[in-house]
């Protein structure tokens, strides 16, 4: 039986290794949010993953609500993926050429989503959003971007820009290294605010080449907005002649299929993926009418290139990975454990201002009294301590979030009712810890 209930867990290995990683790689880590700066202490190194549960360096094992930050839709090496991908190995893992591969993906994918008509491969959701970016700008001749305030689209250099103290306003960079010259072309404005979306409109008229937005923002909280607001952002991107990027790095074919603009039934100009078509492999993409698409090199004059793009094996594991999600009821079965866990858990709550906000398959924990959170000022900075509390009290009782109190939580078709009810149990006995 695994040992769920660890009060004197060791992860002494997982210290040692993070010490060695300090000598290789700054701050000891590949990604920052790995470091465990949000909630102190060590990382754990993991070892090993197979459904929803992950081992790390010491043999503690764990329930995963990280999912690799969502893409392992399926859980931890799922035997249909390992099996495709052994297979497509054993003839190359890279080429530099075309495959039938990226054929087959690019079929599944756009003969079930209706709302891009052409697809191109990247290798990451940072690369989809800088190259969607670029896109737009060269589709319609402009320059300025417009994004919100709490949506986080990569470590791209326009994108790193946190919002000023005015309505409408050009901002800082939140990132050394990104030039003012850079800055100075992103408009960043409140999340579900149409007032300020209207005044950048006025303002710059003539002169926004596109507006993105995560439509399920999931990156600094689960910031859901309303769907008018949505529908409000295509209108004025129709009535400007500006192009609606939505980022679905998170939410494509985790809310469905469709993603978000399924979910809400908006028709983006320009979409981008990441993540879950990779299967668990480096992979990303974007996504728009055959007009737009069309604009891109070698048909168009916006340049964009990459020598692992289309990835063989990353294709393999996305065909695996997809077709699964494909099938009747896979994805109400995601919202019917999200929403089993999530009243579990707030049944047996026993702390004031605790609440789970979750839509479809991903969850986010926060302490408020507010009732809906929409956008990031909203989020009480001082609750992160509370946060950071529970945290390593979930990792005591068996299980792994992801390590900040802004990021949400996955649920995959790995997790088993029997995983769900130990994490309930899990947080009652956390929360009372809080109390």
């Amino acid at each position: 039986m695994p040992n769920f209930a660890r009060n004197f867990m060791e992860t002494t290995k997982s210290a040692a290794l993070f010490e060695t990683a300090k000598k290789y790689f700054p701050g000891g880590v590949n990604s920052p949010v790995r470091a465990f700066r949000s909630v102190g202490g060590n990382p754990l190194f993991i070892e090993k993953g197979k459904g929803a549960h992950i081992w790390d360096a010491d043999g503690n094992e764990y329930i995963d609500f990280c999912c690799s930050w969502g893409p392992l839709i399926l859980g931890h090496a799922n035997d249909k993926v390992l099996n495709a991908v052994d297979k497509t190995m054993r003839n190359g893992t890279s080429f530099g050429a075309p495959t039938q591969l990226e054929n087959n993906l690019a079929e599944l994918i756009l003969s079930n989503n209706r709302f891009i008509e052409m697809i191109r491969f990247v290798s990451s959701g940072t690369e989809a959003v800088m190259s969607a970016i670029r896109l737009a700008r060269g589709f319609t001749g402009r320059n300025k971007i417009l994004k919100f305030e709490g949506c986080y689209h990569g470590h791209v250099d326009s994108l790193l820009v946190k919002a000023g103290s005015g309505l409408v306003t050009f901002g800082n960079s939140s990132s050394a290294g990104v030039p003012a010259s850079f800055v100075n072309e992103t408009i960043t404005v409140p999340l579900n605010n149409t007032d300020a979306v209207t005044a950048a409109f006025e303002e710059f008229k003539n002169e926004i080449a596109c507006v993105i937005i995560e439509p399920i923002p999931a990156n600094n909280g689960l910031l859901l907005q309303s769907k008018a607001f949505l529908e409000f952002l295509r209108d004025m991107c129709t009535a400007n002649k500006t192009l609606l990027i939505f980022d679905e790095v998170i939410s494509g074919f985790r809310m469905g299929f469709c993603g978000a603009a399924g979910h809400y039934n908006i028709q983006p100009d320009i979409v981008t993926y990441g993540k879950i078509i990779g299967g668990g492999f480096p992979v990303g993409a974007y996504g728009a009418s055959k007009q737009i698409m069309s604009n891109i090199s070698p048909l168009g004059n916006v340049y964009q290139a990459g020598t692992l793009s289309g990835n063989p094996v990353a294709m393999t594991a996305g065909i695996a990975q997809l077709s699964e999600c494909l099938k009747p009821g896979f994805y109400e079965e995601l919202e019917t454990k999200t929403k089993y866990l999530v009243d579990g858990i707030t049944k047996l709550n026993p702390v004031k201002n605790f609440k789970i906000f979750h839509l479809g398959s991903i969850f986010w924990i926060a302490f408020t009294g507010r009732e809906s959170i929409s956008n990031a000022e909203e989020i009480e900075a001082e609750s992160m301590s509370q946060f950071k509390r529970l945290y390593h009290s979930l990792l005591q009782s068996g299980v792994y979030l992801g390590p900040s109190g802004y990021e949400v939580g996955f649920i995959s078709e790995a997790h088993s009712y029997e995983d769900l009810d130990k994490t309930i149990l899990a947080f009652e006995k956390s929360l009372n810890k809080l109390v």
